[in-house]
C-alpha cells in the first residue's frame, strides 16, 4: 500500500506553500487528471452519494455529521487532541500529522453532469417533508428527502405530481465538482474521496473532542461532510446531557437515554441522500463531546444499554420536547399524518386536574385550560407559561425570511385548533396595494418555524394596541411525547423509568434492540415512512 508521512515541521511551512485555492472554470492543473466518469453519471437527480450502511442491531454504529455543507472559501482545519491524525484516501494513500489543512479545489468532470429534478418545499421540518414524500409516492413517484438548507422533497423531472401541488423544476449542468487537495513541498495532491480519518488521541472540533473514526465525503449538493462513525452507546453520551441536562434525576436520565436511542435507530435514514444517518444539531438530536458526560449520565445509559421503546415489534416515534405546558399534543396536531395510539392529546397533570380539563378542548376554553393546568407536571420550567408581544414589522420580517411576502399585517387570528388546544392554522392578514386583503396561513409546525419568538403553538392571541399582538401560552417545543420538565418532576416524585415511559407513551414496552425484527422499519424514502 502506498504510504507517505508528513512530519509536524512540514505543517509549519510558509502560507505560500500550504495555502490552497478554489480554481474557477478552466483553471484546473494539467498535472491532475479529471475526476473519473465512472464516479458521476451523465444525468442524475442529485450528486450521486452511496447510502450509509444500515445500523446493525448487534453492534450498532451511527454515521453522524459533525459538520455538513462544507465548501470554500475557508480551508478545512483538522487538529488532533493528542498525537497524530492519520488521513487515508480511497486509493490507500496515508498521511500523518498532528494537524492537517485541506484546501478546496474545483476539478473538471470527464463528462458533464446534468441534474434534473422537481422540488417540493421548503418544509418546516423533516416530519412534514415525510408526509409530502408519502403523498408524492402515492401519486406514482419515487421521491427522496433532502436538506440543502431547508427540508425539501425531490423527484424525477418526469414524475407525476400530486393533485393541487405546485413544484419547482430544476435543471443544472455541472462541469466541475468540488474536491479537496493537500499542499506539500513536492506539489499539491488531489485527495480521492471518501477520505478516512483516524484520531487515536481524539479530534478537536467546535470546542469538543471526538474519538471517531471519521469520514470526509461529498454530499448530494456537491459540498462535503465531516462524519463521525460513532457506536450508538457512545453517541448517547454526547446526546443525553445536552437534551435533558446532566443534573436530571436518575429515572429521567434513563428515560431520555431510552428515547434518544430509540429516536436514533428509528431515524437512521434521515440523511440517507447525503450518505450518513444523523446530524449533530437540532434537526436531529444535539450531539456534543461524549467525554463530558458525568457518572450519572453514564449510569443511565449503561442501565438501559441497547433498550428501545417499541410498539408492535418496532421502535416507536420517540419524540420528546422541553415542556408541554401541562397539556400534551397528539402526533397529528404537530405534523400532518395519521394519529398514533401512543402519542395522543392528554392533560399532563394529577388525576384531580385531569378531571377539571376535558379533551378535546373547546377552542374558547383554552384560556381556562391554561389556568387550570398552572401547576401541572413540570410547572417550574421557565417556559411552562410565557407571553410574547409582536408588532407588524416583526411579523412581516418573519414572513419575509420564510419567503412568504406580505404587506404590514393588520390582523392575526387563529383559524383552527387541535384537541389539546394547539393552533393548527394561524391566519395573518394585510391590506394589499389595491386595498384588497392579502392573507398567509401558517399551519402546524410552520407556525413556530416562521414566528420563532413563539415557544409553542399552545397559545391565545389578542390585539395589543395598533399594529401589535400579544401571544400568551404554555410549553416549549412541539408538545408531543415526553415532556422533559414533566419527566424530571415525576422522577423527583419517585416515579420509575417504566412508569414515566408508560405515562408518556401508553401501550409501549421496553425491548432489547436485537430482539426487534423491525429495528429499521421505515426511513424517509421507504413506502411506510412516517417518522417523529
Amino acid at each position: 500500500m502506498p504510504s507517505s508521512r508528513i512530519s509536524p515541521p512540514q505543517l509549519l511551512m510558509p502560507a505560500a506553500v500550504w495555502m490552497g485555492s478554489l480554481l474557477l472554470a478552466g483553471g484546473c492543473r494539467a498535472a491532475v487528471p479529471p475526476v473519473p466518469s465512472a464516479v458521476v453519471p451523465p444525468s442524475a437527480l442529485h450528486w450521486p452519494v452511496p447510502p450509509p450502511p444500515a445500523v446493525a442491531a448487534a453492534s450498532p454504529v451511527l454515521w453522524v455529521a459533525l459538520a455538513a455543507h462544507l465548501r470554500p472559501p475557508a480551508p478545512l482545519e483538522l487538529r488532533s487532541a493528542a498525537g497524530n491524525l492519520t488521513l487515508q484516501t480511497a486509493s490507500g494513500q496515508r498521511f500523518q500529522a498532528p494537524q492537517l489543512q485541506l484546501h478546496w479545489r474545483s476539478e473538471p468532470l470527464a463528462e458533464p453532469l446534468t441534474l434534473r429534478r422537481q422540488v417540493w418545499g421548503p418544509f418546516a421540518s423533516h416530519e412534514s417533508a415525510q408526509e409530502a414524500a408519502a403523498r408524492w409516492r402515492q401519486a406514482g413517484a419515487s421521491p427522496v428527502i433532502a436538506h440543502p438548507g431547508e427540508w425539501e422533497v425531490w423527484a424525477a423531472a418526469d414524475a407525476p405530481v400530486p393533485a393541487g401541488v405546485t413544484v419547482r423544476r430544476l435543471e443544472q449542468l455541472q462541469r466541475q465538482r468540488l474536491v479537496l487537495e493537500l499542499r506539500r513541498p513536492a506539489g499539491p495532491l488531489l485527495l480521492e474521496g471518501p477520505l478516512r480519518l483516524e484520531a487515536p488521541g481524539g479530534l478537536r472540533w467546535q470546542g469538543g473532542v471526538f474519538a471517531g473514526p471519521f469520514r470526509l465525503q461529498s454530499d448530494a449538493y456537491g459540498s462535503w461532510t465531516l462524519v463521525e462513525e460513532v457506536p450508538l452507546e457512545r453517541y448517547l453520551l454526547g446526546v443525553v446531557p445536552h437534551e435533558i441536562g446532566a443534573g436530571a434525576p436518575p429515572a429521567a436520565l434513563a428515560a431520555q437515554a431510552v428515547l434518544a436511542r430509540t429516536w436514533a435507530v428509528r431515524n437512521q435514514e434521515r440523511f440517507a441522500v447525503d450518505g450518513y444517518h444523523l446530524c449533530a444539531d437540532t434537526q436531529c438530536q444535539v450531539y456534543g463531546d461524549p467525554r463530558q458526560a458525568g457518572a450519572a449520565v453514564r449510569q443511565a445509559i449503561g442501565a438501559t444499554r441497547h433498550q428501545v421503546l417499541a410498539w408492535q415489534g418496532a421502535p416507536i416515534h420517540a419524540v420528546y420536547h422541553a415542556t408541554n405546558g401541562g397539556i400534551a399534543a397528539g402526533f397529528e396536531e404537530v405534523w400532518s399524518g395519521d394519529a398514533l395510539p401512543y402519542l395522543r392529546p392528554r392533560v399532563d397533570a394529577s388525576p384531580a386536574v385531569q378531571a377539571r380539563v376535558a379533551l378535546p378542548l373547546d377552542p374558547a376554553g383554552v384560556p381556562a385550560a391554561l389556568a387550570a393546568t398552572a401547576r401541572a407536571y413540570g410547572f417550574d420550567h421557565p417556559r411552562f407559561r410565557w407571553s410574547r408581544s409582536l408588532d407588524a414589522a416583526q411579523i412581516q420580517q418573519a414572513l419575509s425570511r420564510a419567503a412568504l411576502p406580505l404587506a404590514a399585517p393588520t390582523r392575526v387570528a387563529v383559524l383552527q385548533r387541535g384537541p389539546s388546544g394547539r393552533v393548527l392554522a394561524l391566519e395573518i392578514e394585510a391590506k394589499g396595494s389595491a386595498g384588497a386583503p392579502q392573507r398567509q396561513v401558517l399551519r402546524r409546525d410552520a407556525i413556530r418555524r416562521t414566528l420563532r419568538q413563539l415557544p409553542s403553538t399552545l397559545f391565545v392571541v389578542r390585539p395589543d394596541g395598533l399594529g401589535r399582538w400579544r401571544f400568551e401560552g404554555g410549553g416549549f417545543g412541539h408538545g408531543a411525547g415526553l415532556s422533559q420538565a414533566g419527566a424530571i418532576d415525576l422522577a423527583r416524585r419517585g416515579w420509575s423509568l417504566a412508569r414515566i415511559l408508560e405515562h408518556y407513551y401508553p401501550g409501549t414496552s421496553l425491548q432489547p434492540l436485537g430482539a426487534l425484527p423491525g429495528a429499521n422499519p421505515t426511513g424517509p424514502n421507504s413506502p411506510a415512512a412516517s417518522s417523529p
